[in-house]
């Protein structure tokens, strides 16, 4: 039998493994190392939506009363630092009933609560655990030894992990085990939703009681600049899935929240938008002529903004004719929209910053927000 090849999806794209299926694979190979004798050159699993898979293996060796069996990682077309990586599992049997799953070298440490796992233990989630611990334990069922210490390492994990947001989270030391169904999605937006939702979970753990909501990450370095106020645990970068985040953020019950963006992403949000990514967003610059058409702008310069080819010439112009103001309209409209689609009693302000940091608007305005103080 050939190792799996992970399918392409409707795009064409290849899709890959997650970090959890490559180290259930690698623990169940080294189970069934100790169980039979005989090292695997492959090994078949079940990933956590119910499809089967058959892994290669990259290591598989035997190192007194352990095995070590490890996997490496296939992400497919997704651009993800954990592609390539060795997925390794030391097993040692036991005589007591039960598998126990470790953290070992490069695997993190969770540190902080609001993650949904234990404080002090290591970051494997519940999913890619409990295929772990399901798969270990199919290779024991006719084993004299009813138990099992399984070991999940990455070498190099440590370094992986500074090209996430780990450390923010609270996640030290490594990268986590991770995977719901098994499979990486090519520019798997689902990942990046997931890791919103976590953060404002870890926020809120950390008693943070506003947050602040950023595109990216020079609009965060701006932002903390504008509210040094608030520790950095409030600073959460919702890239383009602003509806995720101001929906969770009102569900936990969240009293405040501050967008931060600039000019393109705040258009955006000011036409409705809850998901702002290029490809599926475009900027209206219709709503825009009429914003400026508020402020009192002759036709010609509406006509202008209608025709303009990006938010920011858009702005350049406004600038130019004196109309300015209308990026406190924009954070105005992107407001009410997103308070609309948040629900609740969610807070919402918004501040437009420029490529070079300086506040252009916000709304409320300041005074506005010592009145109703």
């Amino acid at each position: 039998m050939v190792p799996n090849v992970p399918p392409r999806d409707r795009r064409g794209m290849r899709t890959g493994f997650t970090t959890g299926a490559c180290s259930a694979a690698a623990a169940k190979a080294a189970t069934r190392y100790l169980v039979t004798g005989t090292a695997p050159e492959q090994i078949e699993v079940t990933l956590p939506n119910g499809r089967p898979a058959t892994f290669a293996l990259h290591r598989c060796e035997r190192v007194g009363s352990h095995a070590v069996c490890s996997v490496i990682k296939d992400a497919g077309d997704d651009p993800d630092c954990t592609h390539g990586a060795e997925l390794t599992a030391d097993v040692e049997l036991t005589t007591e009933p039960g598998i126990e799953l470790r953290g070992g070298e490069g695997v993190a440490r969770v540190t902080k609560p609001g993650l949904g796992l234990t404080v002090g233990g290591a970051a494997i989630n519940p999913i890619p655990r409990r295929n772990i611990t399901e798969m270990v334990a199919e290779e024991l069922r006719d084993a004299d030894f009813p138990g099992a210490v399984v070991t999940i390492s990455v070498p190099g994990g440590e370094e992986m992990a500074k090209k996430t947001l780990n450390a923010r989270l609270g996640l030290l030391g490594g990268i986590s085990i991770l995977g719901t169904t098994g499979i990486v999605r090519p520019y798997s937006t689902a990942a990046f939703k997931a890791s919103v939702i976590q953060a404002i979970d870890v926020a809120i753990s950390q008693g943070c009681n506003e947050l602040v909501l950023t595109t990216g990450g020079r609009s965060e370095t701006y932002a903390m600049d504008l509210r040094s106020d608030l520790p950095e645990a409030a600073f959460i970068q919702m890239g383009d899935f602003v509806g995720v985040a101001v929906k969770h953020c009102a569900r936990r019950h969240l009293p405040k929240v501050v967008l931060v963006g600039m000019m393109g992403k705040l258009s955006k949000m000011a036409n409705g938008k809850m998901q702002t990514h290029a490809a599926g967003s475009e900027v209206n610059m219709e709503l825009l002529a009429e914003l400026v058409g508020e402020l009192g702008a002759p036709a010609d310069l509406q006509e202008r903004v209608r025709k303009s080819n990006t938010a920011r010439h858009v702005l350049e112009l406004c600038k130019s004719e004196g109309y300015g103001e209308i990026t406190s309209l924009v954070c105005r409209r992107a407001v009410e929209h997103c308070q609309n689609y948040a629900g609740g009693n969610l807070a919402i302000q918004a501040y437009l910053m420029d490529f070079d940091g300086d506040l252009l608007g916000q709304w409320p305005a300041a005074e506005t927000q010592e009145t109703q103080a």
